[in-house]
């Protein structure tokens, strides 16, 4: 079996923030590029309905970050009353919509709408997330075409970070459509030897314990402890969660995982800068594809 090679004198801390902004400045770029070429910037529609307030700060924080790369940014705020079909009829002009490249549906939706079915009618050449199953298939055959933002930040920082992944124990924690499987893919792409967690694992601790890679993405706060971390592991939390006394941390022990791992993600400046740079990347991608100029 291979082995991390970093000894472990205290964890590389992964700076989300600092390698988005230089993800950010690539696209910008390319923003340039492609408004030169046609006359146009890439378009980024974003749709929320409700006002979670957690939403609300993401969504603000997309939108600033489309501006500040230079992509046409299309905000849709819609009231908490705003019905399935109403929406369903949203995202058909939007699929229609010349000047839009990228549509992202802002998740969680009132509960009165059915998510799947919402995600499933934006067209996948414009799904931003990529979280249609379309684009999931796609990664899940070796042919990654617009890929689910979270995780490519994680592959995106390991790769800025020199974390070779190839034969390595990854281990993934939660196996959700959004993070746990695609990651899991995302993983294979890569060639690590891969095992998903779930509710129905039987020994959570003995599979933690020897994951040379670890991704964990539950949403309960501090559930992995930092004792179970294998010594010299590259450790990456996508967990935020945000704690009685206005505390946030990620879904793994930080401290004692810091002591013990190679490499960690902080919470917060890990994976959600990372996430919003490649919800950008993804938009950029898109609107070549749509372009019929393929993307590296």
């Amino acid at each position: 079996m291979s082995t991390v090679v970093k000894e472990n004198q205290g964890a590389v801390i992964l700076d989300g923030k600092a390698v988005a902004a230089k993800e950010r400045q690539k696209t910008a770029v390319r923003v340039g590029e492609f408004a030169a070429k046609f006359g146009r910037p890439p378009g980024l529609a974003v749709v929320q309905v409700g006002e979670d307030p957690a939403s609300t700060v993401y969504v603000r924080n997309k939108r600033k970050s489309c501006a500040e790369v230079g992509i046409a940014s299309f905000a849709h705020d819609l009231p908490e009353s705003t019905s399935e079909a109403e929406l369903l009829a949203l995202v058909k002009r939007l699929n229609d919509d010349e000047r839009v490249d990228g549509i992202l549906i802002q998740m969680p939706v009132p509960k009165s709408i059915d998510a799947d079915r919402v995600m499933d009618a934006v067209d996948p050449a414009k799904d931003a997330d990529g979280f249609h199953p379309m684009n999931t298939g796609y990664l899940a055959q070796k042919r990654p075409r617009l890929r689910p933002c979270t995780p490519y930040g994680v592959i995106r920082l390991a790769e800025h970070y020199g974390i070779d992944l190839k034969g390595k124990r990854a281990v993934v924690v939660g196996a959700s459509n959004i993070v746990g499987r695609p990651m899991a893919l995302e993983l294979l792409l890569a060639r690590s030897t891969v095992t998903v967690c779930h509710t129905g694992t039987r020994d959570l601790r003995a599979e933690v314990e020897r994951a040379e890679v670890l991704v964990v993405a539950v949403g309960r706060p501090e559930f992995i402890p930092g004792e179970w971390i294998r010594p010299g592991a590259a450790v990456f939390d996508v967990g935020i969660n945000r704690l009685p006394d206005g505390k946030l941390v990620g879904d793994v022990g930080y401290a004692a995982a810091a002591a013990r791992a190679g490499w960690i993600t902080p919470v917060p400046g890990g994976l959600g800068p990372m996430t919003i740079a490649m919800l950008l990347s993804n938009t950029v991608d898109a609107a070549y594809l749509r372009k019929g100029v393929p993307i590296a």
